[in-house]
């Protein structure tokens, strides 16, 4: 099998002897050393033994210090045999983002209204919805949750609901519709826990779902709408988007990076109204997102490649600006970036390396970084002490699944850590920087 991956380096001022170790001065006191080897033969070792396919973009001090991708955007068919002719994951390939739709779509559309005073994150949610009100027996009401408690995970939601699986919710939960299950979430749905002051975060899709439900309500548009509009347009991102198979994007399933290849089956042991049983590429693959809000939806569904990211995740390294654009103040995102009290891994919606037990940053990251992750295999650390950003994407369920659970999930690739580990050790990064004399 043959294997390939390009990596540019943007601003190359010396090469020594053709190695891919790039000195480069940034500034006259930090000469910057970049020995990309070890994550390149890591990853490719991992493809050889079967990981799908994996792109990487690390971007420090403004610049693109190394691009690559690695092994296939299409490998498998439905039978779960290999492919005559797989697919190569290039550059422009685009990935089913999953979770990291909550920051990058939703998150900013949030950050950007409350710099623009059209949101308060301390308000209650039915300030924005009106129909969001109603109590339990148990005296839990709708009324009392505030937008900040969406973003901390701590409303009391379930982690789940499987709207659109009639065999898994009552009739009265059931929907396969946007509209539905909006009236669903906003009015229906119970808490399954209450809210304490002192409240442990349960990370919750529920509560993205909610949050884009917000920004459609205060902005009158779609949360696709919105965030091109207000985010992506200005930056001319033209790979960051929702439902990007619709005719008028101009895309192709040859695009994306393909994900379960039974659907949404788990090799043909789930099944509901619907159920899509093809090789997934270019199509959502969150069920709740796909099935039940047409694509469109605060916690999952959005797409995006290595460029867009690299520019996505420059704006918070750049504290909500981009060129000329500003989208927040600093203040705004550093707000979205406190801790919660009683786990100091959740900021608003971000997640956060305070105390060092998610082990995606990695063993290097500092106390600063932040970032998130998507079940398809996403992942970005954005480090502000060190001006950098990492985005690691790849597509680890596009691998057999059996007994439930998928191939690619046992690979290092797949668990992010170990990349992000040696992206620090690639530019020592990890050892304290040699005194001043």
């Amino acid at each position: 099998m043959h294997h390939h991956f390009y990596t540019y380096i943007y601003f190359v001022l010396l090469a020594v002897n053709n190695s891919s170790i790039t000195v480069t001065t940034v500034t006259d006191s930090e000469p910057m050393i970049f020995n990309e080897d070890a994550i390149d033969e890591f990853i490719e070792n991992e493809i050889q033994q079967g990981f799908p396919g994996a792109a990487l973009i690390v971007i420090r001090f403004g610049q693109v210090l190394k691009q690559s991708v690695y092994g296939y955007k299409l490998k498998y068919d439905e039978n779960a045999t290999i492919i005559k002719e797989p697919q190569l994951v290039t550059l422009d390939t685009m990935f089913d983002l999953a979770s990291l739709t909550k920051m990058y779509a939703t998150n900013y559309a949030l950050m950007h209204l409350v710099e623009q005073g059209a949101l308060n994150v301390d308000d209650p949610v039915k300030k924005y919805i009106p129909q969001y009100s109603g109590c339990n027996p148990k005296n839990e009401c709708r009324e009392t949750r505030l937008i900040k408690d969406l973003l901390t995970h701590t409303a009391g939601y379930a982690p789940s609901v499987a709207f659109y699986d009639p065999a898994s919710v009552p009739s009265d939960l059931f929907s396969q519709e946007k509209n539905k299950t909006e009236e669903i979430i906003e009015t229906k749905l119970e808490f399954q826990r209450p809210r304490g002051g002192d409240q442990i975060p349960l990370y919750s899709d529920i509560d993205y779902m909610l949050l884009g439900l917000v920004v459609e309500h205060i902005s009158g548009t779609s949360i696709d709408q919105y965030v091109a509009n207000n985010i992506y347009h200005k930056l001319g991102l033209k790979h960051t988007l929702f439902n990007p198979l619709n005719t008028n994007n101009n895309y192709q399933k040859s695009n994306f990076a393909a994900t379960e290849l039974n659907g949404n089956t788990r090799n043909h042991t789930i099944s509901f109204p619907n159920v899509r049983t093809h090789v997934l590429q270019g199509e959502v693959h969150d069920e709740k997102s796909f099935y039940s809000m047409n694509g469109l939806s605060g916690h999952a569904g959005l797409f995006s490649n290595l460029y867009d990211m690299s520019i996505l995740t420059q704006i918070m390294l750049n504290d909500g600006t981009y060129e000329d654009v500003k989208f927040w103040s600093k203040n705004v995102q550093d707000l979205f970036l406190t801790p919660y009290p009683y786990d100091p891994t959740f900021g608003l919606g971000w997640r956060l390396n305070r105390n060092k037990s998610l082990s995606w940053f990695g063993l290097h990251a500092s106390d600063d970084a932040y970032g998130h992750t998507g079940w398809t295999g996403t992942c970005t650390v954005i480090d502000p002490k060190y001006s950098m950003a990492i985005t690691l994407l790849t597509n680890k369920r596009h691998t057999p699944c059996i007994n439930g659970t998928f191939d690619g999930e046992k690979y290092e690739t797949g668990k992010y850590g170990k990349i992000m580990t040696l992206v620090y050790e690639s530019m020592l990064l990890h050892k304290d920087p040699p005194k001043k004399l």
